[in-house]
């Protein structure tokens, strides 16, 4: 076995990182069972076995640049680290390469970051350094091309990290500043309200026929005759219909009127929600 086929064995083995288990076989003269005695004792290999541990802690982090506004989720097992410095550092640094790369989590793996080292091996290296599993989760970018583009960050941490994020993208002609406005506070809604999707007929088919199973197992042992079943599940299926798409939700500022009432009394040409996009840590 060649000296790399090794390296990637006892990487394999360990989850180390590249150098650290380069240096290890030399220590051990290419003896791949020795090498890894070498990791454990020094703590390195320490990172696989984490990583079948739960982590619904971490951050949310925004970075955007003149073309994209992106989001990147960097879970930990604790609260106590998501507020560590070198964890902080690390997740700082991962955002500014994700939104260069647009969420390509592939290319965000490789990609060298200021030490000269993958975000790859930066991780597992941050993973035996704290003790925790740490992980990359949910990522997205969104382009500023033709559009303009909001953010709103909520229980903020530090700077742009929060524990739950939210992008949002509108296409319109206009310049007035109450789509500004509207923009911030509509981020703001998304946040509270949580919307799977902006109309009706956009809607994951999978999520509502599983809410029509679960109206169905509710109502089967009701006692109702069958037409007065099937009107009510009809009505809790509109009901859920509209409580979870955006446009037929009620305005987080003022329940009494819809989001597409809002919009509409913006009495603005070309006005379009082009796309939108929330993470929450835990969720």
């Amino acid at each position: 076995m060649s000296d790399l086929n090794k390296v990637k064995e006892l990487r394999k083995a360990t989850g180390a990182g590249f150098k650290d288990c380069n240096n290890a076989l030399k220590e051990a003269d290419g003896n791949l069972d020795k090498a890894i005695e070498i990791l454990r004792v020094k703590g390195i290999s320490k990172a696989s076995k984490k990583m079948s541990r739960s982590a619904n802690e971490g951050v949310i982090v925004f970075s955007e640049n003149k073309k994209n506004f992106s989001l990147i989720e960097i879970n930990c097992e604790t609260d106590f680290v998501a507020k560590n410095d070198d964890f902080i550092k690390f997740a700082k640094e991962l955002s500014d390469i994700n939104v260069l790369v647009e969420s390509n989590l592939d290319k965000l793996k490789n990609q060298k970051m200021n030490n000269g080292i993958s975000v790859e091996e930066n991780l597992l290296n941050l993973i035996s350094k704290i003790g925790e599993k740490i992980t990359i989760g949910r990522l997205k970018t969104i382009s500023n091309e033709n559009v303009k583009n909001f953010k709103y960050l909520h229980t903020v941490v530090k700077d742009n990290l929060a524990k739950l994020g939210v992008l949002l993208s509108i296409e319109t002609s206009s310049d007035d500043s109450k789509i500004y406005e509207f923009g911030k506070q509509l981020c703001m809604h998304i946040a509270a309200l949580n919307p799977l999707s902006l109309k009706e007929q956009d809607l994951d088919i999978d999520t509502v026929n599983n809410e029509k199973m679960l109206v169905d197992e509710e109502l089967k042992n009701s006692g109702k005759p069958k037409d007065i079943i099937e009107k009510i599940a009809e009505g809790k299926i509109k009901k859920f219909k509209q409580d979870n798409c955006l446009l037929s939700q009620d305005w987080v500022l003022d329940p009494k009127k819809k989001v597409q009432d809002v919009i509409n009394e913006l009495k603005v040409d070309n006005f379009n929600i082009k796309s939108f996009y929330r993470i929450k840590i835990g969720e």
